[in-house]
């Protein structure tokens, strides 16, 4: 056998050894990865908290890879919900409901919106004792729903509030600038009416202070019409069906000039 001879018989079982050991290696792999994929299947199946986690992360994480590939210039502002000011009326209770409704279509404004300040009315009812359609009534009159009105003298948001005059209602929510914010307009304004009617000794009187006229003779007409839409409200809120033509006389889009005696609206609560 010459040296050549030897060299290739010797070529030849170095490579059929190595492609042997190869071929053994990818073998155990190939187990291994069974036995992992095995032990994997069988702890998902013992451990439904594991196997919940792991399909919340992974859906978590196909959502994010989703929203940057379908928007990846576009900043990703999940929390702008909790900003909104709105509910689906669908959700409130039938008597809630029926109200936002009813205020939505009479006022123009969009029923979302005015079912949350409708929960708000009605939660706020409750702690303060007073009828919530009265209190829904007063923001129609006042500001027809627009949480953004400011009459000539300082009157602002959903209530009117006098936001000069009681600057510390506000102190709890940050200042001054919440009386943009409706629901924190709504609150200040409950408290100032429960002050006037505390005040005043009845409800009608309440208002008279409200509305800024305590030290006149009448007051426009102003507790009348609060009156007659608290009515009309609370007839809806209790099923009676009503026509729900568009307000007459209310602000919906700008505030209306107020009346003679709006120059002291509120204010006699700061005065005594």
């Amino acid at each position: 056998m010459t040296v050549l001879t030897q060299f290739i018989q010797g070529l030849r079982t170095f490579t059929t050894d190595v492609v042997q050991g190869f071929f053994e290696i990818i073998h155990n792999s190939f187990a291994l990865v069974g036995l992992a994929v095995v032990f994997f299947v069988v702890t998902l199946t013992a451990r439904p908290d594991l196997r919940h986690t792991g399909e919340v992360q992974l859906m978590g994480w196909l959502q994010e890879r989703h929203l940057v590939a379908a928007e990846p210039s576009e900043p990703v502002e999940l929390e702008a919900i909790d900003r909104a000011t709105a509910t689906n009326p669908k959700d409130l209770p039938k008597q809630q409901a029926a109200v936002a409704y009813w205020l939505s279509k009479k006022y123009r404004v969009a029923p979302e919106p005015i079912a949350a300040l409708v929960a708000e009315a009605y939660d706020l009812g409750t702690s303060t004792k007073l009828d919530p359609t009265l209190i829904l009534a007063i923001m129609a009159v006042e500001s027809g729903f627009n949480p953004f009105a400011q009459s000539p003298v300082g009157a602002q948001g959903l209530m009117q509030v006098m936001t000069g005059v009681h600057s510390d209602k506000y102190a709890n929510y940050g200042g001054k600038l919440a009386a943009f914010d409706p629901v924190t307009n709504l609150r200040v304004g409950v408290k100032v009416l429960q002050e006037c009617i505390k005040r005043a000794g009845s409800v009608q009187a309440g208002l008279k202070f409200y509305v800024g006229a305590a030290n006149m003779e009448n007051d426009g007409g102003y507790a009348y019409k609060v009156m007659a839409e608290h009515a009309r409200l609370y007839q809806v809120a209790t099923g009676r069906a009503l026509p729900q033509a568009p307000a007459e006389g209310i602000r919906t889009i700008t505030p209306v000039e107020p009346e003679a005696t709006n120059e002291e609206k509120v204010a006699t609560l700061s005065q005594s």
